[in-house]
């Protein structure tokens, strides 16, 4: 069952609030996963969900690399143009919100950040679509980082432009490789699985909706 029962003391006394972004706020991972899935087939290289899973909550270039080591005769730089046309196109279609982020959001419980294995530019462009951009003092973005998730860097980079301790941070995850990075910085992980299922290994809460996880974390 991994971390998802244990109870946390003080749990209400958090100094911060970090999310991650695809996945966690906003539903894109589904959105890419078939843009992704379609480029692959178009070049002549299907590819299964399972397959597509394993990218989730990767950066690009290790996501690249993984790719690249599975399907060595693939046009990388082919497969990027299609997908990223193919996501361009869902996005200018809109953008929704995972289940309770507004809610979330509106309640202004403490001060807010994203933490995001995604380029500077499309982290923005992401929240601007999204509308939800003015809500976070601070976006901690791929490009801000040495060594990203699942690599702690990325949120003790975000406890620190918060002036906080990671320990008084609550982290808002979907995927495997951002719990890890939250649990190992040494924040509080709430994990609420997008498409790919977890027991919640890094989790200190493992929970179906992002209210169901505040609630449980003591903050709602």
């Amino acid at each position: 069952m991994g971390y998802a029962a244990r109870m946390i003391p003080g749990a209400q006394m958090f100094d911060a609030i970090l999310f991650d972004l695809d996945g966690t706020l906003i539903d894109t991972e589904s959105l890419a996963l078939a843009a992704g899935m379609e480029a692959f087939a178009a070049l002549g290289h299907p590819v299964t969900e399972a397959f597509m899973h394993g990218l989730v909550g990767k950066d690009m270039p290790t996501a690249g690399r993984i790719i690249a080591q599975s399907h060595p005769a693939l046009d990388l730089g082919a497969l990027d143009a299609h997908w990223a046309r193919g996501f361009d196109e869902a996005l200018s279609r809109g953008l929704p919100l995972k289940p309770g982020v507004e809610e979330l959001l509106a309640a202004r419980l403490r001060p807010m950040a994203i933490v995001t294995s995604s380029q500077r530019r499309e982290a923005h462009r992401k929240l601007g679509i999204a509308g939800i951009a003015d809500a976070f003092a601070h976006v901690v973005t791929y490009n801000d980082v040495a060594a990203p998730k699942p690599a702690p860097e990325p949120y003790l980079l975000a406890a620190g432009l918060m002036g906080v301790d990671p320990a008084r941070c609550l982290v808002f995850e979907d995927s495997e490789t951002g719990a890890e990075a939250a649990f190992r910085a040494g924040c509080r992980v709430v994990q609420v699985p997008d498409v790919v299922p977890s027991e919640g290994r890094w989790a200190h809460h493992l929970a179906p909706s992002l209210l169901d996880g505040a609630r449980m974390a003591g903050i709602l």
